[in-house]
């Protein structure tokens, strides 16, 4: 037992990096599928370390996202880094340093190597290779199986596999990279994230030279400039997750084909991703209309969610509406109902958990792409998606909505409406007609139906949604005359109260 846990979670490297860096508060963090061997590995690992001061933290439950690292829980406990456990989604640290342990699912590497011969001989496209990265301990074992499979039946298509992006992640000012390999391993040594802004801008796709370098789910690969990714046949090994999804919606004009590692068969149903496509569609067509935006905070330790979430801001108030940030963990359809004044929410996260299932939530949730194609006036969807906020970071602040735009035609309502400016926010010009214009405008408002601003998008922010309801909540105060003396109630039961006796007896 003790020699399994020292294999799966690769106790004697992960004590290495612990000793070479010197750390003494360490904080390993689990999912919720490898607690129950929380206890060994954090023996196992103190057995490796030999005492030394080092002191281990187990930690679950994480306040976001399991595959996010948890730097907030972290820092509870003044940890110098994080030892994360499991499937991630290897987005940049903000503060900690992280080392990630995948694990080592087993992988059947003759059936997927056949499967990979039967899809070139089906497609004479070039195959790229991507992975769950608990499979990447058998990857080198597979590009043996692939290779004398290719070799006994003359074949000569190309297969190329994608990377894992790294094993360590060090937030720094300066980004360097070590491409050194610690244990003969595919992943590299080492990855130092810069936390400009500029660095997270088309962070999916650089151009060096003649070759586009992408990354994306902590996998990294490179292409010649002039192929395009629709070029490739994409072959994912691993199970129907969020990571897949990633790939799939991210790269959705490419050929497919799934390898499920549970059957040892392929397969090209995608459908159902792709269906996902047309419903963020309709949830953006209702975007367009909505008047008071939440902004949710799903994450506090993923690099540059500061700057998006400012920028999130910008870009809802150059659209003329209102937005409210709100910080409170996972959100679900309790935790939201809270808010029914906001008509739709905005969720910033990691990659591969933006997509919101939000079929039970009384308003849709967006991600930041979806946010930039919903209030971004003029602007359409080519088909391009994007689930990592870091490529849409800018420096660039958006232009204020003209008052003098034509309207826009709502799929929603079904005819043009008028989108909101922000002129109530403005200071009014000094005419002859202010007085009578700032009157008019204050008269509409009051004289609004309050079943049109709590119900059909009237309101313009919280306090006009708060006031047209009919109940605001215990207050001290209170319209018309003051409430009449105590009274004396009913004493008894209900069956017959005392003073219903005392009748019956007369």
């Amino acid at each position: 037992m003790g020699d399994d846990i020292d294999a799966r979670y690769e106790v004697p490297r992960t004590a290495e990096f612990i000793r070479a860096r010197a750390y003494t508060r360490v904080a390993l963090q689990f999912p919720d599928e490898m607690l129950r061997d929380a206890a060994a590995v954090a023996q196992a690992l103190r057995r490796e370390l030999g005492g030394g001061g080092v002191k281990l933290f187990v930690m679950a439950d994480t306040a976001y996202n399991s595959c996010c690292v948890d730097e907030v829980g972290a820092s509870h406990i003044d940890a110098q880094c994080v030892v994360h456990y499991g499937h991630a989604c290897m987005s940049p640290t903000s503060n900690l340093p992280a080392f990630f342990v995948f694990g080592k699912t087993p992988l059947d590497t003759d059936a997927c190597g056949r499967s990979l011969l039967e899809c070139s001989r089906e497609s004479d496209k070039r195959i790229l290779v991507f992975y769950g990265l608990e499979y990447a301990h058998a990857l080198d074992d597979l590009k043996a199986v692939v290779a004398e499979l290719y070799k006994s039946h003359s074949r000569s298509v190309e297969v190329q596999y994608a990377d894992v992006l790294c094993s360590v992640m060090s937030p720094s000012s300066a980004a360097e990279v070590e491409h050194g390999q610690s244990d003969g391993s595919t992943h590299s040594d080492d990855l130092s994230i810069q936390s400009d802004v500029a660095t997270f801008v088309n962070n999916c796709c650089n151009v060096e030279g003649s070759t586009c370098k992408y990354s994306l789910g902590g996998l990294t690969w490179s292409t010649s400039i002039d192929d395009n990714m629709e070029d490739y046949l994409l072959y994912w090994i691993g199970q129907d997750n969020s990571a897949f999804a990633n790939i799939v919606l991210t790269f959705n004009k490419c050929d497919i084909v799934r390898y499920d590692t549970v059957a040892n068969q392929p397969s090209r149903d995608v459908s159902h991703l792709m269906k996902i496509l047309r419903r963020r569609y309709y949830l953006v067509e209702k975007a367009k209309d909505a008047n008071i935006v939440g902004i949710l905070v799903g994450t506090l330790g993923v690099a540059g969610y500061l700057h998006i979430i400012e920028q999130m801001k910008d870009l809802i108030k150059a659209a003329g509406k209102k937005s409210y940030t709100l910080v409170m963990g996972r959100p679900n359809s309790a935790k939201l109902a809270n808010f029914p004044e906001c008509e739709v929410f905005v969720y910033v996260s990691c990659a591969q958990t933006a997509l919101l299932d939000s079929k039970d939530f009384l308003a849709p949730v967006i991600t930041p792409f979806e946010a930039v194609l919903a209030f971004s006036r003029g602007r359409e969807w080519t088909g391009e998606y994007l689930l990592d906020f870091k490529d849409l970071i800018t420096t660039d602040k958006p232009e204020i909505s003209s008052t003098t735009e034509e309207a826009r035609f709502s799929f929603i309502k079904g005819g043009y409406v008028e989108d909101n400016c922000l002129e109530d926010n403005e200071e009014q010009p000094e005419t002859s007609l202010a007085l009578a214009e700032v009157t008019e405008k204050a008269l509409s408002i009051k004289n609004q139906n309050n079943d049109a601003v709590l119900y059909q998008g009237g309101a313009k922010s919280a306090i006009d949604y708060l006031k047209a309801r009919s109940y605001r909540g215990l207050t001290g105060e209170y319209e018309g005359p003051a409430p009449d003396s105590v009274l004396t109630g009913r004493t008894g039961r209900a069956a017959g109260y005392n003073n219903e006796k005392k009748e019956i007896t007369q």
